[in-house]
């Protein structure tokens, strides 16, 4: 018993004594512990302040919402002026007017309003509503190299029409993307496997159907007006630096040339001419550079009213329709588009996307229903459209009119014109600061031009908005 009390005590003793020393260890920072002999640490110092940094505050609108009790025009006020404008000898014999309320959507005045008119570039609306209705706003086109067969490198087109020659410019919509940067993304990926040399192909499969369309005028192409349309172009296939020069025939082929020369620069030698090829799925990507966001290109043919553009775009939601990226395919698409949201297509038809082919249908209610869809608060991915069409007075193609108009800031409306065919839909905020939409199709108009139906249309819309008459 004497023995097993000993043991008992020294493995007491060796317990406290390893106790102990291991508290001095911890004291020390030896050995993980709570203990320690060092002096407690500083406080730290405070967050730092950036200079001049200030508490957020609410953001304020910069404008105002339009107030919902504004009176509404006389309809009798409205339809005089209507009629006055259907009389008027510069429209021609046969016009459609529609004028209506915004936010009720109440028809205020109207003059065959339900016959189908040649509709020519306000056709572009059902374009722009059907692509932001049914593609991501941020959607970009991606132009790509891959690695072809042996010592072949495919230009792969995306849809983008609007390439720089040389580098890209991200503020810009034409020239957003450069051929210039893909050539030294390219080159830097051929250097790292030891190539110097290449043999170049240019994949334009994305689209499908002839590039030009059989219903346009041969002068169309001649004048500049539109280009073939091809996935795959530098700045919309212009052989010049103008609005509406000559345009390549084969904007790909011209585009890969040109791709070819920047190459070169980036120190890679291109074999022989570009011809054309497919690429292979699942290809190596070599290099690529994205196009402006989807409802910055929206903006973009909106405004100017670019043929060819709207064309491409209406291929993209053919594409995303499971339809043929075609003049076929993209009509309709984009007219099933609309009327999946909601706007009557009764007795619309269309040869192209854009308004400039021979044989385009449309009625003033129906470019008036897509104004309403685009102005409804409750459609805040559609608002790109509305603020996309061209303000009276100050862009795009309103820019040279309304410029003495007491109308001018307050008419945001798509033009169209052709041959004999003038038109002109958007919204109006009236004196009283009532919205309305309004949409004018004169297709006999005289000969003489444009002037005359223009300055007509303008009159009426300028005595609209001045109206005040609630």
């Amino acid at each position: 018993m004497a023995t097993a009390g000993r043991v008992v005590a020294t493995s007491a003793l060796v317990l406290v004594l390893a106790a102990g020393a291991y508290a001095t260890a911890d004291a020390r920072d030896l050995v993980p512990g709570v203990l320690t002999l060092e002096a407690p640490p500083a406080d730290p110092a405070p967050f730092p302040t950036a200079p001049g940094a200030v508490e957020p505050v609410e953001p304020v609108a910069a404008l105002s919402p339009l107030d919902a009790q504004a009176p509404v025009p006389s309809a009798e006020r409205l339809e005089a002026l209507v009629a006055a404008l259907a009389k008027d000898d510069r429209m021609g014999p046969r016009t459609g007017v529609l004028v209506a309320d915004q936010l009720t959507g109440e028809v205020l005045a109207q003059h065959r309003a339900e016959e189908a008119h040649v509709p020519a570039s306000t056709a572009k609306l059902v374009t722009a509503v059907a692509a932001m209705s049914t593609l991501e706003p941020t959607t970009t086109l991606r132009t790509t190299v891959v690695r072809g067969s042996g010592d072949e490198v495919v230009l792969v087109g995306g849809g983008d029409m609007m390439l720089a020659p040389g580098a890209g410019d991200p503020a810009l919509v034409d020239g957003h993307a450069g051929l210039g940067d893909l050539a030294e993304q390219t080159a830097r990926a051929l250097e790292l496997e030891g190539v110097t040399s290449v043999r170049l192909r240019v994949d334009d499969t994305l689209f499908s159907g002839p590039r030009v369309n059989p219903r346009w005028d041969p002068d169309n192409l001649s004048l500049g007006y539109v280009a073939p349309v091809s996935p795959l172009a530098v700045h919309i296939a212009k052989m010049r630096d103008e609005e509406y020069p000559p345009r390549f025939p084969d904007p790909a082929m011209s585009a890969a040339r040109t791709f070819a020369q920047q190459l070169a620069k980036a120190g890679i030698a291109v074999q022989g001419e570009p011809s054309r090829g497919t690429a292979r799925a699942g290809a190596r990507e070599l290099g690529v550079v994205e196009s402006a966001p989807l409802y910055r290109i929206v903006h973009y043919f909106l405004d100017t009213s670019d043929n060819t553009i709207t064309e491409v775009v209406s291929r993209l939601v053919a594409i995303e329709a499971g339809l043929p990226a075609s003049f076929q395919g993209g009509t309709q698409a984009v007219l099933h588009a609309v009327k999946a949201q909601g706007v009557d297509v009764t007795g619309a038809h269309l040869e192209d996307a854009s308004g400039l082919a021979d044989g385009s249908q449309l009625r003033p209610t129906t470019l008036v229903g897509l104004l309403r869809l685009v102005t409804d608060p409750a459609q805040p991915l559609l608002r790109d459209v509305a603020t996309g069409m061209p303000i009276a007075g100050l862009s795009g193609t309103l820019s040279d009119r309304y410029t003495q108009s007491d109308a001018r800031g307050l008419v945001r409306a798509k033009t169209g014109s052709l041959p004999h065919v003038t038109s002109l839909a958007g919204t109006i905020l009236d004196a009283d600061g009532r919205q309305l939409v309004f949409a004018v199709m004169a297709d006999k108009t005289p000969d003489g031009g444009q002037w005359g139906p223009r300055a007509a249309i303008d009159g009426f819309v300028t005595k609209v908005q001045a109206c005040g008459c609630g």
